[in-house]
Parts: C-alpha cells; sequence; structure tokens
C-alpha cells in the first residue's frame, strides 16, 4: 500500500494536539469543500484526502496505529474488524503470513505485548465511552473594526457570517446506508450564511470580545454549539487620541481670546460641544481637564475624562488698522518694530 503522510497533507507536526489537527482540517476543508469549487476535479481530490487524513489523525485508536505501522495501519484494523465476528484481532492479513502479534512481538517484545493487551482490556470500553459523550463545539474568534465613535456611543451592526451545520442529508452522521453522504462529503457539516444583529456597548477598547452564545462550532454526538466572539479594533481617529479611558483633543483658541479670555467650543465624540471657559493670558499648550467627559468605561461606572489642548492660532492677512495696534502693543511692550 502506498504510504500517505497524513500529516504532511494536513499541515500539521506529527506531535500536534487533537485541536490542531481539527482546526487544520476544517481550515482546508473550507478551503477545498465541492460547494465553493464547484466543477474542480483536482480541488474534489484534495478534499477527499483531507478526510481521509482526517479520520485517521482524530481518532486516538487509528492515529496510533498509524504512527506504529504506517501503510500498514489499515490492514491491522481489517484484522481487528474480523476479531469481532469470530477472528483473531492480530490477524496481519497482507503483510507475508506474518501475525500480528508476531510482529508487535518483533519491534517491542513478547512482554510489552501482554501489558498492551491486557491495559486494552481494561480501558478499551471507557475509551470508546469517552468518545461517545457530548461535547461542545468550538468558539469562534472574528475581528471587528469600529470607529471611535461607536466605541463612545455604542451601537449595533449587522453582520453576514458563515457558520457550519449539520448536514440535512444525513443529520450529520457523514454518511447514508453505510456509504458516504454526496451532500457534506462524509464531513457531516455544510456552510451556510446567517444575517445576525451584534450589539456594540459604549467603552470598548482594542482586544474587547463581543459574545454571540450559540454561534460556534456544532456540537459533537449531540453536544451544543460554542459560540461566537467578536474582536474589537477600534480604528484611530483623526481628532481625539485615546489612552485607556480617557481622551485628548487639540482646541483652536484665537489669539485675542488666547489673551483677554473668553469661552471656545469643545467638541465630544457624540457630536455635542462642550463650552471651555479660558482665562486670560492662556499659554499655547494649556491642558484643560473637562471631567467626566472622556470614554465610558466598559466595566464599572462613569467615564475618564476628556482633556482638551489649547492650540493658539496667529491671525493672518492683517488689515492696515491691525497692524497699527500689533505696533503700538509692540512699542508699549518695548519690543523693535520692524516696517
Amino acid at each position: 500500500m502506498e504510504y500517505k503522510d497524513y500529516y504532511k497533507i494536513l499541515g500539521v507536526a506529527r506531535g500536534a494536539s487533537a485541536d490542531e489537527i481539527k482546526q487544520a482540517f476544517r481550515r482546508l476543508a473550507r478551503k477545498y469543500h465541492p460547494d465553493v469549487n464547484p466543477g474542480d476535479k483536482k480541488a474534489e481530490a484534495k478534499f477527499k484526502e483531507i478526510n481521509e487524513a482526517y479520520e485517521v489523525l482524530s481518532d486516538p485508536q487509528k492515529r496510533r496505529q498509524y504512527d506504529l505501522l504506517g501503510s500498514n495501519w489499515q490492514q491491522f484494523a481489517q484484522g481487528a474488524g474480523r476479531a469481532g465476528r469470530g477472528g483473531s484481532p492480530f490477524d496481519f492479513a497482507g503483510a507475508g503470513g506474518s501475525g500480528f502479534s508476531d510482529f508487535f512481538e518483533m519491534l517491542f517484545g513478547r512482554a510489552a505485548q501482554q501489558a498492551q493487551s491486557s491495559a486494552g482490556a481494561h480501558t478499551g470500553g471507557m475509551r470508546e465511552e469517552s468518545f461517545r459523550r457530548p461535547r461542545t463545539g468550538e468558539n469562534i474568534e472574528q475581528p471587528v473594526e469600529v470607529s471611535l465613535q461607536e466605541a463612545y456611543s455604542g451601537g449595533s451592526r449587522n453582520f453576514n457570517i458563515q457558520s457550519m451545520v449539520p448536514c440535512t442529508a444525513c443529520q450529520g452522521k457523514g454518511e447514508l446506508v453505510g456509504r458516504t453522504c454526496a451532500s457534506c462529503q462524509g464531513q457531516g457539516l455544510l456552510p451556510k450564511n446567517k444575517r445576525i444583529q451584534v450589539k456594540i456597548p459604549p467603552g470598548v477598547d482594542n482586544g474587547s470580545r463581543i459574545r454571540v452564545a450559540g454561534e460556534g462550532q456544532p456540537g459533537s454526538n449531540g453536544g451544543p454549539r460554542g459560540d461566537l466572539y467578536f474582536v474589537i479594533t477600534v480604528k484611530p481617529d483623526p481628532l481625539y487620541e485615546r489612552k485607556g479611558d480617557d481622551l485628548y483633543t487639540d482646541v483652536d483658541v484665537e489669539l485675542v481670546t488666547a489673551i483677554l479670555g473668553g469661552e471656545v467650543a469643545v467638541p465630544v465624540p457624540d457630536g455635542r460641544k462642550l463650552a471651555l471657559k479660558i482665562p486670560p493670558e492662556t499659554q499655547n499648550g494649556t491642558v484643560f481637564r473637562l471631567g467626566g467627559k472622556g470614554m465610558p468605561r466598559l466595566r464599572g461606572e462613569g467615564s475618564g475624562n476628556l482633556y482638551a489642548r489649547v492650540k493658539v492660532v496667529l491671525p493672518m492677512h492683517l488689515s492696515s488698522e491691525e497692524r497699527a495696534l500689533f505696533e503700538q502693543l509692540a512699542r508699549t511692550r518695548g519690543s523693535e518694530v520692524h516696517s
């Protein structure tokens, strides 16, 4: 039998965990599924090869046989099947007449063979029982970008998602009347598009996770579905700099207002404008704190602060009268005036 490197087919290391093998299989299955590649014979063949590799590596017993025997693992499995019908589980058919008992002894010695047989007798039923227990499906993470305004006020978003659902033709079993189900190609699952609405709570930040219960991968053996998590990234904003729950923004202040005092408007991400009093002789770069006007706290009460940095704007295109006034100010303050 031609040797197939199932680990290479799935793109995982030989020491890969069960979760790593499952994730690799699902990624490749979605890529090469016949529904995604209609009429593509190469993709169809690749999909069958992926299913074959996963069928072996996802089953701990088959995986051990494969790791031990390589291309001969199936012959041992067939021998074990005959044992259920009265034959010997170690009838290593097709191996030049040598029984699996002799083959195992050749590799590990008779004592190891006896220990292996004893352990199998005590744990086989327990292992089979554990495989049939309902298991919760895996969670799924989906990155989502939101604006600072959305993060400030909260809101809702509609998403079109694709989830895997049990095949209706075979009821998720992957086979019909002992044959591979043609609808799902033996996978037991089919992709389905779905539109959902998700609430974005005020105060979300980079790395915040929004949970949508029951929209993850289907469970096995009747287990519940996993959850879907939207992982938030807040896009940079041209007006605000965010530091935790605090916001910083620049506020233009006319020179006359900075010198004589007055009032300016400070914008808030939700569209409001707050009145900020500017004391006389306010210097460029002065920072004013507007308490509780920053980002809402995602966990906890209240909000952070909004800090307004003064950016003094110098007048341009002076009239002759305005220039004369500045020249008079310069002379009053003892500065040299250049015409």
